[in-house]
Order: structure tokens, then sequence, then C-alpha cells
């Protein structure tokens, strides 16, 4: 997760608080689901992450459920969240593409998965601009998946460039080929509100997650440090502030089918 934005910042200083949300009338009436219900027997889980730590953020949770089952499950890193730290002389851009390499394999690590037997694409896609390379993503999407397939991504609506570029990928892929997509918000927790009409509740569901699961999930966002610290050379603040990661460790993780 980055912080550039598709449009004009719509974020306040600290977003939409998380007492709001476990108050919020339209989060309480989602209906819950279970994980076989979305990842039936059979079919093969694409998980497609527009930066390093959206894998977890978005969907950790659900990951650490698919550990131990027969199903396949297939990781695409689209790019390596090399801009997250603009103009740092502590991370240049090549030096944070590496090192966020390594932190997402230790938090996939962390969930369970043996990280060598994983089946794990990285596009190397540049951080900001997956928009440009959308009708290539496009094509190579709907030469890998099938109809048998499930593919969960970033929120097509979510509020930052790359996350919405993934997601419309995404959308026409499963389109061109039928297999079934499910989206899930990261940087919509932040801006949108508890009862908020642009999200599209009708077809949301809540996959509640185990004490296991929660805790795999935290420890895997405990590997992204460098999303979690602060940059001495520039002063800047983690990209994954406190009041960021409360929204993104509820007991559930919301999809939208």
């Amino acid at each position: 997760m980055n912080m550039a934005l598709s449009n004009s910042d719509p974020f306040g200083v600290r977003g939409t608080p998380l007492t709001d949300w476990q108050t919020s009338p339209a989060l309480q009436g989602v209906r819950p689901i279970t994980l076989s219900e979305l990842v039936p027997t059979g079919s093969r889980l694409v998980v497609l992450a527009p930066h390093p730590d959206d894998e977890i953020l978005a969907c950790g949770g659900l990951l650490a459920g698919m550990v131990g089952r027969r199903n396949p499950v297939q990781l695409i890193s689209v790019t390596d969240g090399e801009a997250s730290h603009a103009d740092s002389p502590q991370w240049p851009q090549m030096m944070l593409r590496l090192e966020r390499r390594k932190e997402s394999e230790r938090a996939v690590a962390r969930l369970g998965f043996d990280v060598q037997r994983l089946c794990w694409q990285r596009l190397g896609i540049a951080d900001g601009q997956v928009a440009d390379r959308a009708e290539s993503l496009i094509a190579l999407l709907s030469e890998d998946l099938g109809p048998d397939d499930v593919v969960i991504t970033t929120w097509r609506h979510d509020g930052h460039c790359d996350h919405e570029a993934v997601g419309h990928c995404a959308a026409q892929a499963a389109a061109n080929t039928g297999a079934t997509l499910l989206e899930t918000p990261v940087w919509a927790w932040h801006w949108a509100e508890p009862n908020d009409p642009r999200i599209p509740w009708a077809h949301a569901r809540k996959l509640v997650l185990n004490d296991e699961q929660q805790r795999r999930k935290r420890w895997a966002i405990e590997a992204h440090a460098t999303q979690l610290q602060t940059d001495s050379s520039t002063g800047s603040a983690p990209v994954l502030a406190p009041d960021t990661l409360e929204r993104m460790l509820q007991p559930f993780e919301l999809v939208f089918l």
C-alpha cells in the first residue's frame, strides 16, 4: 500500500475512526461468508497485489486460512512498491524495491506458506504507473486465468491509482475468462464514512477470522518494517500509521462479490 492517490487527496488527518466503523449499521448488516464459499474445493486462488503489502492488508486472514487446504494458491505482485518513500536518502528506489520484496516474502511465510514452493509471479511494473500498463496486464491475466479460478484483488474504487488500476484489470480479465472476481477495500477504510453510499454494501460479505488467522495477519503486517517506521532521513511518518492499522486489523475481512 502506497500513499499516491488517483485524484486529489480525499484523506483527512486521521481518517474514519475505528469506533465509527464498529457502530456502522451498514457494516453490521453485511452477511458473513465462509472461506469454502469464497474459494470452493477445486478452485485455484489467485491473489493480485498492487504493492508488496497489499496481499496481507487486503486478505491476509483469508490467505492464512488457505494454508493446508488442497486449493492451489498463486500470488502475483504487480509492483515492488519502490515509490512509497519519495526522495528518501534512507530508501532510494532500488534499495527499497529489494527490501520490500524481502519483507513480502517474510510476511507470506508468517502466514504459514512455504515461500520456496509457492507459485509467485513478480511483474515489476513501476510503482504508481500500473494504469499505463493496463492493456498488457489484462492480456497477461486473461492468458493465465480460467473459469475455475478465484482472483482476489483491491477494489477498483479504492481511492489509490494502482489499487484501482489493478482492480479494473482484474475485472476485465475475469470477464474475459469466466474467473470469479473478489475485491477488497484497503484505503476505503480511511476515506469512506460508516454508511457511505459509495461502498457497494449489497455486494459485500464478511469473512470472519478466527484467533489464529488474526494473529498470523498481524504478525505478517509486522514484517513490513519499511512501512511501519518513520523515515529517519526525511522525518516522514510511517505509511502504515497506528490508526490505519487499527482499521486493517478488524476481526473480519470485507469482500465485494
